[in-house]
């Protein structure tokens, strides 16, 4: 894993086709819709509701388009109500549900928090995740470096990293080997696409 936090290549896995793009690609690079009772598109992160899946890729820009060229409906073969911000309830679903499985890493004792302890146990080489705050000081989070081979996530805020932590913000935090691990980059490289600009500037939301 990169970097960029992206996650392991697994080839092997379930595929789907991106209705904006056309390119088949696995679905953990996607993000599930699924039409409503009233006829109206949410995103279906769990890929539990029922029907027929619409799969755009996970990014603000594939989801914006097919907003406005009418792609859900065409994909759905039927008229749809669809949110006007949907990119943004996506980005803000996304973001919740990376605080939450860093949590639950959390109280499984697989994540810490703090430059101390997270400096420890990246010189421990126990660390596979770094994740650092967007509106963190740059000055101190480049005394960090990526766990070799590891993965960086930099585009949750301090006050979302420290909902994680059940504190006011965090700026450092590191997740180690584990189960939820490929949860974790997974989802947030995901939440990247909707919130990482030219691959730089993240979107300081929730602040």
């Amino acid at each position: 894993m990169g970097r960029a936090g992206q996650p392991k290549d697994r080839t092997d896995g379930p595929e789907r086709k991106c209705i904006v793009t056309g390119e088949v690609q696995p679905k953990y690079g996607l993000i599930r819709f699924a039409v409503g009772p009233e006829g109206q598109i949410g995103p279906d992160l769990m890929e539990k509701l029922p029907g027929r899946g619409i799969w755009v890729s996970a990014d603000r820009a594939a989801i914006d388009k097919a907003a406005a060229k009418g792609l859900f409906a065409r994909a759905a073969k039927q008229p749809v109500q669809v949110p006007e911000d949907l990119a943004d309830l996506v980005e803000a679903l996304l973001a919740k549900r990376v605080i939450n499985l860093i949590s639950l890493a959390r109280k499984g004792g697989r994540a810490v928090s703090g430059y101390e302890k997270v400096k420890i146990m990246l010189g421990k080489e126990e660390a596979r995740v770094l994740i650092q705050a967007s509106d963190g000081s740059e000055r101190g989070k480049s005394k960090l470096s990526t766990p070799q081979g590891g993965s960086f996530i930099g585009w949750l805020t301090a006050n979302e990293l420290g909902q994680a932590f059940g504190r006011q913000t965090t700026i450092h935090a590191a997740l180690g080997a584990g189960g939820l691990l490929q949860p974790v980059v997974e989802e947030a490289a995901r939440l990247k696409g909707l919130r990482v600009s030219d691959g730089e500037t993240a979107r300081r939301k929730g602040k």
